[in-house]
């Protein structure tokens, strides 16, 4: 069981209580719009399974986030479960993957392949759009893999992923570097997003075998509260950001 796992929901996909689910939206707080366009949602297995491990795909992302045996992690947007089945066999019996995503056909089939599969150690969820409702200090690593371009909320997002890590704990995201809309986002522009909310890049690394890039990130010892985040604008084709107010520039090196 992940530590504090206490979701109302349970494995699979029960509901809230709609009562419950409202008193939890009306104190949400507010935060700022993203400053950008926002992908459409993709397919939940846009590419074959075989052509990915070829490449080596999972398996340099795995390397480069120093996954081992025993660790808690998290797939975010796990679709069909690509990286969900192989971190299951990386962390072995003693770790754990929770595996989320916000679309409800995808996690079913994705639920039937952990059952046939007999990954013991994963649990599959279903998230917000703005709320992956993670448990706190629950994860030593939080993987975003080809999904953050489609969230449309990302400051809210990012605020409420923040908790979810444990001591040391890192979130890892791959990604294209394509304009928002084109399914994919600058680094700068994720840098900058990721910095707002309180996050600090520690590596980043491009690599053929990810048809894209490589950016892992630590949280800063405060998180921002929502009135302080200054949304991040992309100025010119090619994706540079800055960040309106006293934030503005604070770019993660």
């Amino acid at each position: 069981m992940l530590k504090g796992f206490s979701l109302c929901l349970p494995l699979m996909l029960a509901a809230c209580s709609p009562a419950a689910e409202h008193q939890e939206r009306a104190a949400t707080p507010e935060f700022p719009a993203a400053d950008r366009p926002v992908s459409s949602l993709g397919a939940t297995a846009f590419a074959d399974e075989g052509l990915r491990d070829s490449r080596q795909e999972a398996a340099t992302v795995m390397q480069l986030a120093g996954v081992r045996p025993g660790m808690s992690v998290a797939d975010i947007g796990a679709g069909e479960g690509y990286y969900t089945v192989r971190l299951a066999e990386s962390v072995g019996e003693e770790g754990r993957v929770l595996a989320q995503d916000i679309d409800r056909g995808a996690l079913l089939r994705l639920g039937d392949r952990v059952e046939r599969e007999r990954l013991d150690n994963v649990s599959v969820v279903n998230g917000l759009p703005d709320d992956p409702r993670l448990p706190e200090g629950s994860f030593d690593r939080i993987f975003l893999v080809h999904m953050y371009h489609e969230v449309g909320e990302p400051y809210a997002f990012l605020w409420r992923l923040h908790p979810a890590l444990r001591p040391g704990g890192q979130i890892v995201v791959v990604e294209t570097d394509r304009l928002p809309d084109q399914h994919g986002i600058p680094p700068q522009l994720l840098f900058c997003e990721f910095g707002q909310v309180g996050f600090r890049l520690v590596e980043f690394v491009r690599h053929p075998a990810l048809a894209g890039y490589y950016a892992q990130f630590e949280v800063l010892p405060a998180r921002p509260q929502p009135d302080e985040i200054r949304p991040c604008t992309m100025s010119g084709s090619g994706g540079n950001a800055t960040a309106a107010g006293d934030r503005a520039g604070r770019v993660p090196q």
